[in-house]
């Protein structure tokens, strides 16, 4: 297995843990007859920490082309015109296309990957880091958001305590994490499909995240530093400016190594964004299809697409949000997201909330009667 390969290699990962939520104890009963098969690799142990992924990022399987003309197929004859569900009919597609049957949600999982960032040191947040474990705990005891939309939604929530006493490098001075660490976190962050799921909504925690995310795409795609940052948790004024100046400062500080994606998140990420990495790519090696969050969470998968421009074909964004560069973000990817509600908590909550329309989309393909079924006549 890949991710525990990787986990083996690189004994950084010891600092992270997975943070038990109310949930867990109906997840477990929910999957407890389900068993995983994913493909295995030979991991280089005499390789750069960052040669496995470049492999997998280069071998990409890619969606089920049989699944999806059945699903295309049995859309013409179900009881409707022609498409009048809009886009729910392509969600139903992809999913068949990417589950390789079909369309159905059975065990959706929303992954929460929690980090802290020595950007903070900069002044360009108003709350310490000491939040972003506190809002874990809140997590594990189920007063968050997103646990609400959880249980409203009926989606298992996992959480993951990215070393949190460690925060990164302050991308300012130096590199967010070594090439080593960088690598481990994406392997810990392939852990979040073990045990199962169908659907995978990938959010974040991260005290000062949002000048990680600004930074990435900065790096990416120019522009100025002032187009990509926006007031996060609530920066404004002076402080606003100086989340502009830390932005510029670090991506001029690290300009020389800004040609390869998988440098740019190991210097100017995040360890909740090398693990979003990891667990969108372990996904995609499964054939899971996912969603994905706000602006932090789009930064990570905005690493893999420059890696290789078909690594989100199984990535659905699920809102965009209220973050001024989220747009933005979400066009240079090609995409399109499923809701606009204004919202920038975090938290995975814009995927959760995507996900009721995910599974919507495969009630209705599936459910629904057809023209013979229901001895409805069809156009003629």
């Amino acid at each position: 297995m890949v991710a525990a390969a990787l986990l083996e290699l690189f004994a950084s990962s010891a600092r992270f843990k997975r943070v038990a939520t109310r949930k867990e104890a109906d997840l477990r009963e929910k999957n407890k007859n389900t068993r995983i098969h994913r493909k295995t690799a030979q991991m280089s142990v005499s390789g750069l920490p960052f040669d496995d992924f470049r492999t997998l990022l280069r071998d990409l399987p890619g969606p089920d082309a049989r699944a999806l003309v059945a699903a295309r197929e049995r859309d013409a004859q179900l009881t409707k015109p022609p498409g009048a569900l809009g886009r729910l009919e392509e969600i139903a597609f992809w999913l068949a296309a990417w589950t390789g049957r079909t369309p159905a949600v059975n065990r959706p999982l929303v992954a929460i990957f929690a980090g802290n960032h020595g950007v903070t040191r900069q002044g360009i947040t108003p709350f310490p880091p000491t939040v972003t474990q506190q809002m874990v705990e809140n997590f594990a005891a189920g007063g968050a958001a997103i646990n609400q939309i959880c249980v409203a939604y009926d989606l298992g929530l996992k959480v993951f305590d990215l070393a949190l006493d460690y925060p990164t490098g302050d991308i300012t001075e130096e590199a967010a994490l070594s090439e080593r660490d960088c690598a481990a976190t994406m392997a810990f962050g392939m852990e979040a499909i073990a045990g199962g799921t169908d659907l995978l909504c990938i959010g974040e925690m991260g005290i000062g995240n949002t000048t990680i995310a600004a930074a990435i795409n900065y790096a990416l795609y120019g522009g100025s530093a002032r187009d990509w940052v926006g007031p996060g948790t609530g920066s404004e004024g002076e402080m606003l400016e100086r989340k502009i100046a830390a932005v510029e400062k670090a991506v001029a500080l690290h300009s020389d190594h800004l040609d390869d994606p998988l440098e740019i998140l190991r210097r100017l990420g995040g360890r909740e964004i090398a693990a979003m990495a990891g667990a969108i790519l372990a996904a995609r090696m499964e054939r899971i299809p996912v969603l994905i969050d706000g602006y932090v969470a789009t930064a990570a998968a905005a690493i893999l697409k420059a890696a290789n421009p078909s690594a989100l074909d199984h990535c659905l964004i699920g809102h965009v949000s209220g973050e001024p560069g989220h747009l933005r973000s979400i066009e240079m990817l090609g995409k399109t997201p499923l809701l606009a509600l204004g919202m920038r908590l975090g938290e995975g909550t814009g995927a959760a909330l995507a996900a009721g329309i995910v599974k919507a989309a495969a009630a209705c393909h599936s459910g629904m009667a057809t023209f013979a079924q229901a001895g409805v006549s069809n156009k003629h």
